[in-house]
């Protein structure tokens, strides 16, 4: 079976030095970066700090005046704030980030995590998310605890969003057996307040992790990102008590396009807190009983193949030894692990390249999964989001070839294109420059015009242009930039 680790065309080496992760600190918390933006520019400079001297250009070949990256000061301030709560970063490469998450289409370059040094480990063991209402039933909180007890007790890290009702119920039934509270702001700013003991109880006896800077309080477009971490971190996501328009629901279409397993327990039909999660079941999602029935659906740990498989080894790497082995785990990487570090990351991790060219929607294409497969064969969102390929080629190779044709075609791909014979004139004379910066917008006028609202795959795009890809993709990252498209997982683009 392949596997959802797929090598990148782009390998790179993640920050070993004090200096590199302030570069890649500075780089994910500029304006209008964000995760798929970072790993283009990172595949495109090779390295954070050469991607932050080029970005005040790229900006503004994309109209933006006075663009400023994030300020050293800015990211050395939320460095030294994160190590005085005694949380701990983690850089996509790692061994230590999440291999889950690595596998995504747009992974977080950089994660927050609070918890025992012995116990961030968490994060690399197979995990099942339970979510669900906030206004919870009697009924409804007492299958919540029941699901994460056993579920604990079968080895699986319970996942939730530490939100009333539901999350609070799974986290405080899966404290002795170990769960991970994903935040939407800061790992230090507690949502909703009346948390708080629990956090503190994770805190101790698992992990709280969040993509945000600590401090930040969370507003109302982070509970969708929180949401996607959520999914991803688990092999499945049960949903309890889920009203329709639920944000349990976003988390459960997260885990559908990740090719994750959504799974949700029936509900009475005349309760309104039911009505989503019986859509689901509905529309093919696993019925959840009980924890007999989870555990069914995705078999035993020891037997199932797949991204979390790899990371039961995680914890015997050197740098995972250091955690256990009582090191400071707050201290900065040993820049003499370079080329071990680097070495875990192009086997450990789903590489930029992923975000360069992604897959179409419905869960990376570089896995067979047949739990997923079967289960959007049960769905109505199967067109939607179609399964897995089978083969263990990621979709990515294509965009690559593509980007390796031979002079001849990118000859006859310029041919294609509509642009004056020559330079246009001026009184000054036209530069080199000038000109391919007149490229340039034509690209992106072109860009726009097949653009429409509806979102449209990359591979698509590159074919109805017939344009050479980096030319494309290069146009693309400006418009980006300029927030006249937006791009969504899956390798999806959209015209704001």
């Amino acid at each position: 079976m392949g596997s959802l680790f797929c090598s990148s065309p782009t390998p790179f080496t993640p920050p070993t030095t004090e200096e590199d992760c302030l570069s890649w600190l500075r780089l994910i918390r500029s304006p209008r970066v964000g995760p798929a933006t970072f790993l283009r520019l990172l595949a495109e400079y090779g390295s954070a700090a050469a991607a932050l001297d080029a970005l005040p250009e790229q900006a503004a070949r994309a109209g933006l005046k006075d663009y400023t990256p994030c300020p050293l000061d800015h990211a050395r301030a939320e460095w030294e704030r994160g190590l005085r709560l005694g949380a701990r970063p983690l850089f996509l490469g790692q061994p230590q980030y999440p291999p889950a998450l690595a596998a995504l289409e747009d992974p977080p370059p950089v994660l927050w995590v609070r918890g025992p040094k012995a116990l961030r480990t968490l994060v690399l063991r197979p995990a099942v998310a339970l979510v669900g209402a906030r206004a919870a039933s009697a009924l409804g909180l007492r299958m919540a605890r029941k699901l994460a007890a056993g579920l604990g007790e079968a080895g699986f890290v319970v996942v939730s969003g530490l939100a009333r009702g539901i999350d609070k119920a799974a986290h405080e039934a899966a404290l002795a057996t170990g769960t991970i509270a994903v935040m939407a702001g800061g790992v230090d700013v507690i949502y909703p307040p009346e948390n708080a003991s629990l956090a503190n109880a994770i805190a101790e006896c698992g992990v709280l992790l969040s993509e945000q800077p600590p401090g930040l309080e969370p507003q109302s477009r982070h509970f969708a990102r929180r949401n996607r971490l959520i999914a991803g971190l688990a092999r499945a996501v049960i949903v309890v008590e889920a009203a329709e328009g639920s944000g349990s629901l976003i988390t459960a279409r997260f885990a559908l396009d990740q090719g994750r397993e959504v799974m949700a327990v029936p509900g009475h039909p005349l309760d309104p807190r039911s009505a989503g999660a019986n859509a689901l079941i509905r529309d093919g999602a696993v019925l959840v009983r009980s924890v007999d029935d989870v555990l069914a659906a995705l078999g035993p740990l020891g037997t199932s193949v797949d991204v979390f498989d790899r990371a039961e080894n995680a914890a015997s790497l050197p740098c995972a030894r250091d955690d256990l082995a009582g090191q400071n785990s707050d201290a900065l990487p040993d820049p003499g692990r370079g080329c071990a570090t680097a070495s875990c990351a192009q086997s450990q991790m789903s590489g930029p390249g992923q975000s360069f060219s992604q897959p179409k929607a419905g869960g990376s294409a570089c896995e067979a999964m047949p739990d997923a497969s079967l289960h959007r064969a049960r769905t109505k969102a199967t067109a939607a989001v179609p399964a897995p390929s089978q083969s263990v080629l990621c979709e990515e190779v294509a965009c690559v070839n593509a980007r390796a044709t031979d002079e001849n075609a990118e000859a006859e791909a310029k041919s294609r294109r509509v642009l004056p014979q020559d330079p246009p004139e001026t009184s000054l004379g036209a530069s080199a420059e000038a000109w391919n910066a007149l490229d340039s917008a034509m690209i992106g006028r072109q860009i726009l015009s097949v653009l429409a609202a509806s979102p449209v795959a990359e591979d698509v795009l590159l074919r109805e242009l017939a344009l050479p890809p980096s030319e494309v993709l290069s146009a693309l990252l400006v418009l980006e930039l300029d927030g006249k498209i937006h791009r969504q997982p899956g390798g999806l683009v959209a015209r704001v």
